[in-house]
């Protein structure tokens, strides 16, 4: 019981760090509404388990000990965010041309499918080395290898999922009672702009990390 609530603080701290999925959210709610932010969310959860089974089965560690084969994983994950931050920047600037009424803001929530959405919160992660850095860190320390090692890791991953589910789909619909604000021609200009400039700061940030 120690050990699963020592790993639950570690990961909760983890969680609740401002981070590219954050921004992620503060891009997509106000823009396309609290139905694509969880997709997004659920798109963030797929991808740990996704990262999880990847260290469970020892690839993290090949290509953690390949440089090259890490610079490849993480020099796309940085441009995947830097994408993504374009693409933000790039809607601020169309906002500025789009009037407040309620028929502009429909177009904007039907540009992009679910599907797209969840993809967004998938790759944001899954192209991010860190989280399996840090699978391959934790599971040393709190798995018995000789005892179910395999059951217990995804109870591990289980845990880190479950805790990312609640704070962001916590964060979408804090984010989603705002919409009215958020959603005002000049804030959300501004928020846009200033998630855009986040996401590639976290894209610079992935790209020369060690």
């Amino acid at each position: 019981m120690y050990t699963v609530f020592t790993f639950f603080m570690i990961v909760s701290l983890m969680v609740m760090s401002p981070g590219p999925n954050g921004a992620l959210l503060l891009k997509t709610v106000p823009a396309s509404g609290k139905k694509h932010g969880y997709w997004n969310v659920v798109g963030i959860v797929t991808a740990f388990y996704l990262h999880g089974t990847i260290s469970v089965l020892g690839l993290s560690a090949i290509i953690v000990s390949s440089a090259h084969l890490y610079f490849a994983v993480k020099l796309i994950g940085a441009l995947y965010l830097a994408y993504l931050g374009i693409n933000a920047l790039i809607s601020a600037l169309r906002r500025t041309g789009i009037s407040s009424g309620s028929t502009s803001v429909k177009v904007l929530v039907t540009e992009k499918s679910l599907v797209t959405s969840f993809f967004e919160g998938l790759l944001t992660n899954l192209l991010n080395p860190k989280v399996s850095i840090f699978y391959l860190a934790a599971f040393p320390q709190f798995i018995d290898f000789q005892q179910g090692a395999i059951a217990v890791s995804y109870g591990l991953i289980t845990i880190h999922a479950v805790f990312s589910a609640v704070w962001f789909s916590s964060l979408v619909l804090l984010i989603g009672r705002s919409t009215s604000f958020l959603k005002s021609k000049q804030f959300s200009t501004v928020l846009q702009s200033a998630t855009g400039t986040l996401l590639l700061w976290f894209s610079y940030q992935l790209a020369k990390a060690k």
